[in-house]
C-alpha cells in the first residue's frame, strides 16, 4: 500500500557533474588555497502543511532546478529526491556557507521558481527543516537511501521519517503541528484526486 500514488514514477535526480569537476570549478572561488573541507549534509523539507503538490510533472522539473540552483550557488548537491509533500537531498556544504543560509536559498529560490506558473495557486514550504551530518564513508548509504524515497514511502510517512532521523542523529524529537498535515482535509497518508 502506497503513501501516495503520485509518487509513483518520481525519479531522483543525481547531479550530472562529477565531484571532482565541480570542486576544480567551484572550491578555487570559495576556499582558501590552503582550506580543505568535506561537510556532506542530508538535508529534508516539506511542503506547507504537508500538501502533495510536487506531482508529475513538476516533480523532475524542480529537481533538476534544485541541482542546477544548488550549482550556480557554489553547493554540490550529489542527490535529490522529489517527493509530492517534501524533498530529500544530499550536499556537501562549502566553506563560504553557513547551514541556514543554504536552506534559506534552497528553500526560496525553489519557493519563487514554484510560483512562477509550475504549481497552481501560491505555494509555500513549511516551516523548518531537517539537516543531518553524514560521514564521508557514509554518503554511498545515504544517495542510496534518498534514492529508494519512493519504496520507503510506501512503509512510513514523512512524520515518521523526520522523526527517525531526529532521534537517530540524537536530537530530542519534538511534537508540533508542522511536521503533521493540518488542515484542508488533507492526512498523512491521503491520495489526491
Amino acid at each position: 500500500m502506497g503513501v501516495n500514488a503520485a509518487s509513483k514514477s518520481l525519479a531522483p535526480t543525481v547531479s550530472t557533474v562529477s565531484l571532482d569537476a565541480f570542486s576544480a570549478l567551484m572550491y578555487p572561488v570559495t576556499m582558501s588555497l590552503h582550506s580543505y573541507s568535506r561537510i556532506w549534509l542530508h538535508l529534508t523539507w516539506a511542503t506547507l502543511e504537508r500538501r502533495p503538490l510536487l506531482c508529475n510533472p513538476v516533480a523532475p522539473r524542480l529537481s533538476r532546478f534544485l541541482t542546477d540552483y544548488a550549482a550556480e550557488k557554489g553547493v554540490y548537491m550529489k542527490i535529490n529526491f522529489v517527493n509530492p509533500e517534501h524533498i530529500h537531498a544530499l550536499v556537501d556544504l562549502p566553506t563560504n556557507m553557513c547551514v541556514e543560509d543554504m536552506m534559506h536559498l534552497f528553500k526560496g529560490g525553489s519557493s519563487h521558481w514554484l510560483n512562477t506558473g509550475e504549481v497552481p495557486g501560491r505555494f509555500a514550504w513549511g516551516r523548518g527543516y531537517g539537516v543531518f551530518s553524514v560521514s564521508h564513508s557514509g554518503v554511498g548509504a545515504v544517495a542510496k537511501y534518498i534514492a529508494e524515497q519512493e519504496q520507503h514511502h510506501r512503509k512510513k510517512t514523512w512524520a515518521e521519517e523526520i522523526k527517525m532521523l531526529v532521534e537517530r542523529h540524537g536530537l530530542q524529537w519534538r511534537q508540533d503541528k508542522t511536521v503533521e498535515t493540518v488542515g484542508s482535509g488533507f492526512s498523512a497518508r491521503h491520495t489526491p484526486p
